[in-house]
């Protein structure tokens, strides 16, 4: 059996704005034919062509799997602690991450393995079909490859933040460990990795200055990494225009914009990466993403699954949190976890239901509408399509 008619769909949101049929394309009682693995036909139910085999899915939504373009998933440890006291007043300001770091760097290669896998399963089972792995936790030439070897097992979206923070033993000489990251590091890092990324925050003591992050992230790009930036996630800062400046597929947290951030992000090909999650772990403010897409500027959607400020892999929980706290319209927040997500890493062979694309990049909704992943926050309503048809 090479194709299969999958049939019942009481929504398919294809992101194809040819159909012209709103931001999301939403063909109404459709079908689809997967034929070795690829959609091959698109329509209404009424008219759907034979094929080898039928699945049914029962009057249910079917959509682009998620797209989560910002995670950390290699890492050991816990810190819950740390989430405690955040909720009772502690503000985050980067530190936590030396806790991890430790962690991380004593789990052996295996566990290391064992934790991403599982993580990336979870992941799986909302639907999340593509994510992005960030090195960061080892913060030395051989933990950092070593993360970026692990998290290339899983993804080809692999990042190197050798920047995510000073480590401690280079407090007292930061130029040291920003020519390692800017050197050595990366060379080392730079044959497992597509991206490069720094955390440009200099409301934090442990990150990142405009200067070094500049530095840090123009060897990237001299290198042939291609470029996205954690900026604007603790006050207002310069990680926009860092961002907009090097030409960063993507520019992420942007919790605290100025209006002249907007205007250089409306006028730029970098994504504004909202990550909802953060602000619900740390207590912090959300960002307004109806005003950048007011503004024109073209927003992504992504869960930032790390141990410190959002333990959380959940796509569906980050569309409810921007519908419910950022001022986006259940459609916007789709398009962005989707489509949107896709072009802050510059894919076009993802995000969408087209002719050609891969059905291993479906999700399903036990729904009748995309609605309800806004609807019925923390319900496990999505998940792959099954594998039966892939």
């Amino acid at each position: 059996m090479t194709s299969t008619a999958v049939t019942g769909i009481s929504e398919l949101v294809t992101n194809d704005p040819a159909r012209e049929r709103g931001l999301l394309g939403v063909v109404q009682d459709a079908a689809v034919v997967v034929d070795e693995g690829r959609i091959a036909w698109i329509g209404p139910e009424t008219d759907v062509p034979d094929a080898d085999g039928r699945l049914e899915l029962n009057r249910q939504t079917m959509m682009p799997g998620f797209v989560d373009s910002h995670s950390h998933l290699v890492f050991a440890g816990d810190r819950s602690a740390e989430f405690v006291a955040r909720m009772t007043g502690t503000p985050y300001d980067g530190g936590g991450i030396a806790v991890t770091r430790e962690a991380t760097c004593a789990a052996d290669d295996e566990q290391l393995r064992a934790l991403v896998a599982a993580r990336v399963a979870e992941m799986n089972a909302l639907g999340t079909t593509t994510v992005e792995i960030k090195s960061g936790y080892g913060l030395t030439v051989e933990q950092e490859a070593r993360a970026l070897r692990i998290a290339a097992e899983f993804t080809t979206e692999t990042t190197y933040l050798g920047a995510h923070v000073v480590p401690l033993e280079y407090h007292d000489d930061r130029a040291a460990y920003v020519e390692l990251c800017a050197g050595e590091m990366l060379e080392a890092c730079a044959p497992h990795a597509r991206w490069i990324d720094a955390f440009c925050e200099p409301n934090s003591q442990y990150a990142f200055t405009e200067d070094e992050a500049r530095h840090i992230l123009t060897a990237g790009k001299d290198r042939g990494l291609l470029v996205r930036v954690h900026g604007n996630q603790l006050g207002p800062g310069p990680g926009v225009q860092v961002a907009v400046d090097l030409g960063a597929a993507s520019v992420d947290h942007c919790t605290y914009l100025s209006d002249s951030d907007v205007e250089a992000l409306a006028g730029s090909g970098t994504v504004a990466t909202l990550l909802p999650g953060v602000e619900f772990s740390t207590h912090s403010p959300y960002p307004d993403a109806s005003r950048l897409i007011a503004a024109g500027v073209a927003v992504a959607l992504a869960s930032d699954c790390n141990p410190g400020t959002c333990y959380s892999s959940s796509m569906p929980l980050m569309v409810a949190l921007a519908v419910r706290e950022m001022n986006m319209s259940p459609e916007e927040a789709v398009y962005a976890a989707t489509a949107g997500s896709a072009r802050a890493l510059r894919r076009d062979d993802i995000g969408t239901v087209r002719l050609g694309t891969s059905a291993r990049d479906l999700a399903v909704l036990d729904a009748p509408s995309y609605r309800h992943l806004a609807y019925r926050p923390g319900m496990p309503i999505a998940h792959r399509l099954p594998g039966t048809v892939l």
